[in-house]
């Protein structure tokens, strides 16, 4: 009996540890899962958590690019050029307008806050657009220097490379399609295109800035060949405000980049009665034509183009269609009103901007394919040139050699 007794409580002893174990393994497997379970749904909201992050930054990244307004700055130093760019703390300036705007240049830089420049751009040595950049150069920290491979046997010229040469800088050739960027915006270096002109304003370097869904093109003195060369290779020439090219000649804007760019607004640097008869009447009936907005320099003083990246405002009015008259025109009212007074005369043409017709007999040269007409034979742009012909200043005005040389003949 006693056996039997001890029998029982062997098998309920063991019974109980048997079911003691049991209820481990199930409790064990169970914590397992859900620790597994927590891992898993930790790992889920993890993943989750860091997708919702980088979608946030790549929204911010996309605001950011607008960020602030970008503003243009087409300051007025009569027959010459001189722009300033600037986005957020960023700054770059294109040209510095003659040696004689050195101080308005420098000063209005100034006046806007800015003590370094960190892209300075000169689009090719030719006074009117070089003149005042090395005082800028040697007054202002600066980033990077942009000119083109051309040269020119001038002080002008001489006076930029110095003024380089001791900021222990040196200018950057530009290249094609090279893009940087100025704050949010991105500048785009579109020409030169070839590595010799018969012409220095075709080595200007062109710039396409873009911001948001805005665009500007800067064409410094681009001529004709230039543009063509741009088109040929299909770059994006495309712009909302488009500064002219050499000031309202007749040897840029041809009607094949007008369509291309196809801008709303056009911008002209160009001086107060200038002697050069910019801007010329072809290009002004061109805007006119296509409805494009103009303001312009000699109308309306330094113009200032804002865009938030969808909407640009200028500071001022627009300007007139208005144009130089033809010197034939001037010469007959004038001989007319004044009974061929020669003094009078002289006053008319200033009025109209243009060359006195008392110097339609002086001889001035060109080439045959030439765009410009030059006092001097021996002038530097005539250097590359095999074949030079020779007529009278009236000849020349009433052809295609009618644009005046930017070295020799003071065309700016």
């Amino acid at each position: 009996m006693k056996n039997m007794k001890r029998y029982l409580s062997f098998l309920l002893g063991l019974m109980l540890i048997l079911s003691l174990t049991g209820c481990s393994s199930i409790s064990k497997n169970t914590t397992t899962t859900v620790l597994s379970n927590k891992v898993e749904s930790k790992e889920s909201i993890t993943k989750e958590e860091t997708e919702i992050t980088e979608n946030t930054v790549s929204v911010t990244n996309e605001n950011d690019a607008i960020n602030g307004n970008l503003k243009v700055h087409y300051i007025n130093v009569g027959q010459a050029d001189s722009i300033l760019v600037q986005q957020g703390s960023s700054s770059m300036l294109i040209d510095a307008g003659n040696n004689e705007d050195s101080e308005t240049v420098k000063n209005y830089i100034t006046d806007q806050g800015i003590t370094k420049l960190d892209y300075v751009v000169g689009t090719h040595p030719h006074e009117d657009h070089i003149g005042g950049l090395d005082y800028v150069i040697n007054s202002f920290q600066v980033g990077k220097i942009y000119m083109p491979k051309a040269t020119a046997n001038t002080k002008t010229f001489e006076d930029v490379v110095n003024a380089i040469k001791a900021k222990g800088m040196k200018a950057t050739l530009p290249k094609v399609s090279e893009t940087f960027k100025v704050g949010n915006a991105t500048a785009t270096i579109l020409a030169p295109n070839s590595s010799e002109y018969e012409d220095l304003n075709n080595t200007s370097i062109v710039i396409r800035l873009t911001f948001g869904n805005n665009s500007f093109m800067f064409d410094g003195d681009a001529e004709d060949v230039s543009e063509k060369e741009m088109l040929s290779k299909g770059l994006d020439v495309s712009a909302d405000v488009l500064k002219i090219g050499h000031h309202g000649s007749t040897s840029s804007t041809t009607d094949a980049f007008l369509d291309k760019v196809n801008p709303k607004y056009a911008v002209i640097s160009v001086g107060i009665g200038n002697s050069y008869g910019h801007p010329n009447k072809s290009i002004m009936e061109k805007l006119e034509d296509k409805k494009i907005t103009v303001y312009r320099t000699d109308e309306n003083g330094t113009i200032v183009a804002s865009s938030d990246g969808e909407n640009i405002t200028f500071n001022t009015k627009a300007g007139s269609y208005d144009f130089a008259k033809e010197i034939s025109e001037v010469s007959s009212n004038s001989n007319s009103s004044t009974g061929g007074d020669s003094s009078a005369t002289s006053e008319v043409s200033k009025q109209y901007a243009l060359p006195i017709s008392a110097n339609s007999s002086k001889v001035v040269y060109y080439t045959p394919s030439g765009k410009s007409y030059h006092y001097d034979k021996e002038c530097s742009t005539l250097a590359r040139s095999k074949t030079i012909l020779s007529g009278t200043l009236g000849e020349a005005l009433t052809s295609s050699h009618n644009d005046p040389c930017n070295v020799c003949a003071g065309g700016k």
